[in-house]
């Protein structure tokens, strides 16, 4: 019998995929090598050798660039040249955005908007993600619930709220007479990222043409927004989620006003359960306005 260690090169692309899915499921963030390495000395040490070269052959260089230089044609199209070093861009990729609000504002409907998201690959976050988590639920019934992002439990479900979070909304919900049937459930961002990190703000450019869009097809009611991320996101606010929460504010999107209440997330009473007072006053809030 051969015990020895299966290396990922004896792997499929396929099984080398489950593997890792299997990992981000399980908590792991990060691969470690068998032995220690020290990155900061090595780094350091490739600092120093790379400018001592430099220092060492700067004429020669110089001369292979200009060596190696293409020729102008005269003849050709003059090009657009840089007159300095690309500077890091710090706003959203405008391609990419550009990309996703004409894709989300082509379709027409709830499930046009899901099958133009799932072909949509403008974003990085797909492409770490095992599912594009759409909205599911009920959207005539007028109510909508707003989450920031797939957890791993939506991520390997495909749908909104699965897992611990989800039971817990489930009896939120309950509490004031609803069910995750009877409203319409989605996420700010329909993919999970990496190790359930806080997307970048390109990211989040790129994913806000297509939950607006959702938005405006299901037209609701009332929106229930859950979360620190969600609320700042909705409400254009820096204020946490517990100076946000409880306080009705009316938003524009679809070229409708539509009132919206933001409350913590089900995660937030998973982890401190003295919140559960704070949100059974939000869910109340709700409740009545429902009635109204």
């Amino acid at each position: 019998m051969n015990s020895s260690p299966i290396s990922p090169k004896d792997l499929a692309a396929a099984e080398l995929a489950s593997l890792l899915h299997f990992y981000a499921d399980s908590g792991v963030e990060w691969l470690l090598e068998d032995a220690p390495v020290d990155r900061i000395a090595a780094f350091a040490e490739q600092k120093a050798s790379h400018a001592a070269a430099a220092r060492q052959q700067p004429h020669a260089a110089t001369a292979t660039a200009a060596r190696q230089a293409p020729v102008p044609d005269p003849s050709a199209t003059p090009l657009l040249r840089s007159s300095g070093p690309a500077a890091a861009v710090a706003v959203p990729d405008a391609d990419a955005v550009a990309a996703a609000r004409f894709t989300a504002d082509g379709a027409r409907s709830l499930d046009e908007l899901k099958t133009a998201l799932e072909a949509f690959n403008g974003c990085n976050l797909k492409h770490g993600a095992r599912s594009t988590v759409f909205a599911s639920g009920d959207p005539t019934t007028g109510i909508m619930v707003i989450g920031p992002m797939p957890s791993a439990d939506d991520d390997r479900d495909g749908l909104p709220f699965s897992g611990r979070q989800g039971q817990l909304l489930d009896r939120m919900l309950a509490a004031i007479g609803l069910s995750r049937e009877g409203v319409l459930l989605t996420n700010v961002v329909p993919w999970r990222p990496p190790g359930n990190r806080i997307p970048s703000p390109a990211e989040i450019e790129i994913c806000r043409p297509f939950i607006e869009r959702q938005v405006a097809l299901a037209e609701p009611r009332l929106l229930l927004l859950l979360g620190n991320f969600t609320a700042r996101f909705f409400l254009e606010s820096e204020t946490s989620i517990f100076g946000l929460r409880g306080q009705w504010r009316d938003l524009a999107i679809g070229g409708r006003r539509i009132p919206a209440l933001a409350s913590l997330h089900p995660q937030d009473l998973l982890t401190a359960p003295a919140n559960k007072a704070l949100v059974w006053q939000d869910l109340l809030l709700f409740r009545q306005a429902m009635l109204n």
